[in-house]
């Protein structure tokens, strides 16, 4: 049973992948696209009209047409045509990362004890930007003082764990392998 929604979950983020690749193709609009985004945060009765399969298409088309910014209409109403409204929010956070990676924009997390200063921050950036050939780094920093000191900074399936707990574990690691 796990195994077949590792499968639909997948499917749903490949095809959140493909409308959200269509979306940036059509190059609709950055503020048509986050001000349907809004509009879907402010009503989100509309996502329950949308996935209502007793409401028939060409009332849900009106309601695009009353409701939405012109540029984004068409693409609403394909997506509602063939049952995807119910993706609409994985499709604007795909939308996104499919924005970053067409402009080289990396994306990492830093969790650290204490934040680092501004001097800190701009030479992680410079570290990613060149280790991943990112035009720039967007970097979330987030508090643990579970660390104890240091850092980690992780972006995609990559880690650099300079945190002192990172570095107490990998020496009891290397003193019981022994």
């Amino acid at each position: 049973m796990k195994t077949q929604t590792t499968t639909s979950q997948m499917y749903c983020s490949s095809a959140a992948m493909r409308y959200a690749q269509v979306l940036y193709e059509l190059n609709v609009p950055k503020e048509a696209i986050q001000k349907a985004r809004e509009i879907f945060e402010e009503v989100p009765q509309l996502h329950d009209v949308f996935v209502n399969p007793t409401i028939p298409a060409q009332k849900k088309e009106r309601v695009i047409d009353k409701v939405f910014p012109q540029e984004m209409r068409n693409f609403l109403k394909v997506a509602c045509k063939y049952e995807r409204m119910d993706l609409i929010p994985e499709i604007f956070a795909a939308y996104d990362r499919y924005c970053d990676e067409q402009d080289r924009i990396l994306s990492a997390v830093l969790t650290c004890v204490e934040l680092p200063s501004d001097e800190q921050l701009k030479n992680m950036e410079a570290f990613l930007c060149k280790k991943y050939e990112a035009s720039k780094a967007r970097i979330e920093i987030q508090t643990d003082s579970t660390l104890l000191g240091g850092f980690v900074l992780r972006t995609g399936s990559d880690e650099y764990d300079w945190s002192l707990k990172g570095r107490l574990d990998r020496l009891g690691q290397k003193l019981t392998w022994r």
